[in-house]
């Protein structure tokens, strides 16, 4: 399934001390060709900041960028490459601002199409629809497949596919989307490079 293939886009565990994610966040690193790690932003400051700094190095070292959610002074204070904004499109452009113009900064749009076309407008690197699967988390209708099509048709900023994914819809979005975020689905497995192995398809 090369044609069109996304990119892996990992999104790093929620509440994790920094001693115990280096290595699991080394082990899928080195076993899978990640293009951008998001770490959460959930935590106080001094914790996210260690882990800033230790997923930073690790992710660096790999050629991999990095990106945390919202915390816009966060990134620029530990080196790191960008923010991912949960809001959608209205802190892009302070973002922007902030971070400057080779920064990456990405907005999630849940299923709005409408709220996807503002972030663009306003200079975001990337959007993000989601969840794409069913799931009791958050609120609204997941993000469906004619949303992912209409976007790649229509728009150039590039689309990002993540919550609740499964194998099987990763294949139906795989030629739709240029990246596809996969974290929650594999951390709780005892082996999460096993486990992303087991979703991506070859």
């Amino acid at each position: 399934m090369t044609e069109d293939a996304p990119q892996l886009y990992l999104i790093a565990p929620a509440l994790i001390a920094a001693p115990d994610l280096g290595p699991r966040l080394s082990a899928v690193l080195d076993a899978h060709p990640v293009a951008c790690l998001r770490l959460p932003g959930a935590g106080d400051e001094a914790e996210l900041g260690r882990i800033a700094d230790l997923a930073r190095d690790i992710a660096h070292a790999r050629d991999v960028a990095v990106v945390i959610e919202d915390h816009v002074a966060l990134a620029l204070r530990h080196g790191l490459d960008g923010v991912h904004l949960t809001g959608g499109a209205r802190a892009v452009r302070y973002a922007r601002k902030e971070l400057g113009a080779d920064a990456i900064v990405g907005a999630f749009c849940g299923a709005s199409r409408h709220e996807g076309m503002n972030a663009a407008e306003a200079g975001a690197d990337y959007v993000s629809f989601g969840p794409c699967g069913p799931t009791a988390l958050g609120h609204g209708e997941p993000a469906g497949l004619d949303l992912f099509q209409w976007w790649s048709e229509m728009i150039e900023v590039p689309v990002v596919a993540e919550g609740a994914l499964d194998a099987a819809l990763i294949r139906q979005i795989w030629g739709v989307a240029d990246f596809i975020a996969l974290g929650p689905e594999i951390w709780s497995a005892d082996d999460p490079a096993t486990a992303l192995s087991a979703l991506w398809p070859e």
